[in-house]
């Protein structure tokens, strides 16, 4: 297990220190009225706080107000906040859903650092509300110290919500109390198209309760349909004191937009106004980019998704964007596709920051599995295999061009995570059992969803030599969380041995599978 080394703050005594910042979130229960009706009183950050893209010097902190409001961050060593720190934020109002941003730098590395975010009336800076607190680890500067993250998806997908009955999204208080340095979030974090009703009956007859909101009753289509689906989820408590506690490294999916969606398709479904993919995905994308802090969706970093976050001399995490960038859902039996499912550009911009990487390890965070076939209709597919196992055709050939790229630059430490198919499992593939040969074996391993429908197991792909030493997956589809256990992935990187073990985790804490990986190895 990872432990915390600034000044003594370890995972343990960190989880008896936040009794006092849960208690600041024990918030009460929120208004979805519009900010300008709540114009009377001090500022409120009623929607907590988040912290994103965290190294070892910075981070990007997160608040959403309940009006205008200059945003004041204050940061220090401990809860006292002695000595504290005073970060000046933005004004932040309508245009970004009174959502602000504050970006902090200089700070110590492999650090316990204790926050809270104030938010001032704009023309009277003495009027403030309540602070909202939280504390993040910035990434370790040396190499001897652990590293331990999760990784999951798929929030709120096919109508599970919000479940009082069943504490909510209460997988998060299960990962929070495993005190993760970060959280990887694979993608789907709403469901745009997927509405939340009131209830849903099960099988066996049980009822299926939701929080609901006005957004949330159907498909989401205009730009503030799309801030309310982000929106809903931090209606949870458990997800808001997670992220006062867990930084998080966010990517997205489809169903930020629309299923199984790609530029320039024209949607056929009679729930949508609106049928221009285009149009709808520019509008998520923009909710997106004020709900989560992400350093390269600031104005100045040329809006993209698809980045890399260095998290001290051990790891490097390669966000990927499948989604923005590539071509249209087909058969995928293409024998020429420059274009692929990253698109060329972003195809470069990989090959070139992985030759870069000094990292020990080289997480690939892909919102798309690799061998596993995924369908779109009777015909097309929706990621990479298409089920031929043959040499690479289609999408596939952007694929064996970055593999073959891993094996002769000689980067070495490469793993594929990813969520997307609501089940969890471990694909281990290898040249000498692919048609596809010129590439050395790697590791991609799948978890969740987090709250959403569990779904039956897909066929793999021989071309790049799949086996499949663990899966876990219903026998039908869409069974709730009440029938089937979310999952969540958890990696530890050791600071002594430089190992990586990868553990498949179900809601309940139980470890389905566990794999060691050793380091200095290409590919792996």
């Amino acid at each position: 297990m990872a432990q915390g080394s600034g000044g003594g703050f370890g995972r343990r005594s960190l989880l008896q220190g936040t009794a006092a910042g849960s208690a600041a979130l024990a918030l009460p229960v929120l208004s979805c009225a519009a900010p300008s009706q709540a114009r009377g009183g001090r500022p409120s950050a009623d929607w907590g706080v988040q912290v994103g893209d965290v190294t070892t010097s910075s981070g990007l902190v997160w608040v959403r107000s309940n009006r205008p409001a200059r945003m004041v961050v204050q940061t220090a060593a401990t809860e006292s906040f002695r000595n504290a720190r005073t970060w000046r934020g933005p004004v932040i109002g309508a245009g970004t859903d009174f959502t602000g941003v504050t970006s902090l730098h200089g700070l110590p590395p492999g650090e316990q650092v204790h926050y809270r975010v104030l938010l001032a009336d704009p023309d009277d800076p003495r009027r403030t509300g309540e602070p909202v607190s939280g504390t993040f680890r910035t990434a370790p500067a040396h190499r001897r110290e652990d590293v331990r993250f999760h990784w999951s998806g798929d929030l709120a997908g096919q109508g599970w919500g919000i479940n009082p009955d069943r504490g909510g999204y209460r997988i998060y208080e299960e990962m929070r109390r495993r005190n993760p340095d970060f959280f990887l979030c694979s993608g789907d974090n709403i469901y745009a198209d997927n509405p939340i009703t009131e209830k849903v009956t099960l099988p066996d007859g049980r009822i299926w309760r939701n929080v609901t909101t006005e957004e949330k009753a159907k498909v989401a289509e205009t730009l503030a349909e799309f801030r309310g689906a982000f929106r809903y989820n931090l209606l949870d408590d458990n997800l808001r004191r997670f992220n006062a506690q867990v930084p998080t490294i966010t990517q997205w999916d489809d169903h930020e937009v629309h299923n199984n969606w790609y530029p320039g398709q024209l949607l056929d479904d009679d729930r949508y106004t609106e049928k221009d993919a285009d149009v709808l995905s520019a509008r998520s994308l923009r909710a997106f980019s004020e709900y989560f802090p992400i350093r390269t969706l600031r104005p100045d970093e040329g809006g993209r998704v698809y980045r890399v976050v260095h998290h001290g001399p051990l790891l490097d995490v390669f966000v990927l964007d499948m989604r923005r960038y590539r071509n249209a859902n087909s058969p995928g039996r293409q024998t020429d596709d420059q274009q692929g499912i990253l698109g060329a550009e972003q195809l470069r911009w990989l090959k070139r920051e992985l030759s870069r990487s000094q990292a020990v390890w080289k997480v690939i965070a892909s919102d798309m599995p690799l061998g596993l076939v995924v369908p779109d209709g009777k015909t097309n597919f929706e990621a990479v295999a298409q089920g031929d196992p043959g040499a690479p055709l289609g999408r596939e050939l952007q694929l064996a061009e970055l593999l073959r790229h891993i094996k002769h630059a000689r980067i070495t430490g490469t793993v594929w995570l990813t969520t997307d198919v609501h089940y969890t499992s471990a694909q281990h593939y290898a040249p000498e059992r692919a048609a596809f040969k010129d590439f050395e074996p790697f590791w991609e391993f799948v978890s969740g969803p987090l709250n959403a429908g569990g779904f039956q197991a897909l066929k793999l792909d021989g071309t790049f030599g799949p086996t499949q030493p663990f899966i876990k997956a219903p026998d039908r589809a869409n069974t709730s969380p009440a029938e089937t256990p979310q999952n969540f992935g958890e990696i530890d990187i050791d600071g002594g041995s430089g190992e990586l073990t990868v553990r498949l985790r179900q809601e309940g804490g139980e470890v389905l599978f566990s794999k060691v990986l050793q380091p200095g190895r290409v590919g792996q």
